[in-house]
């Protein structure tokens, strides 16, 4: 079964980013407005926000990612709300 997580404060209620087949989550800087998550299918979700402090989104998303992978499979999504304002999650 796949596993999400769902941003609770992004702009679009409910919006998920996919856990299963993540290559990589990376940001530019520790103040990047940006965290990508890539998948091994070749396509990346990208995540942007407020500036990071101390790459704060970054890190919340994969501790989350971590998080949800121990939790039952019952239970497909994670609930996390980001530490910055959300500006928009879009798949490409």
């Amino acid at each position: 079964m796949q596993k999400f997580l769902k941003v609770t404060n992004a702009p679009t209620t409910g919006q998920l980013i996919a856990i299963e087949g993540v290559k990589a989550v990376a940001t530019a800087s520790a103040t990047a407005t940006t965290v990508t998550v890539d998948y091994f299918d070749g396509t990346t979700t990208t995540v942007t926000t407020a500036a990071q402090t101390d790459s704060n989104v970054y890190e919340a998303i994969v501790d989350a990612m971590q998080s949800a992978l121990r939790t039952s499979w019952m239970h497909p999504y994670y609930e996390l709300e980001l530490p910055e304002a959300v500006t928009s999650i879009v798949n490409a």
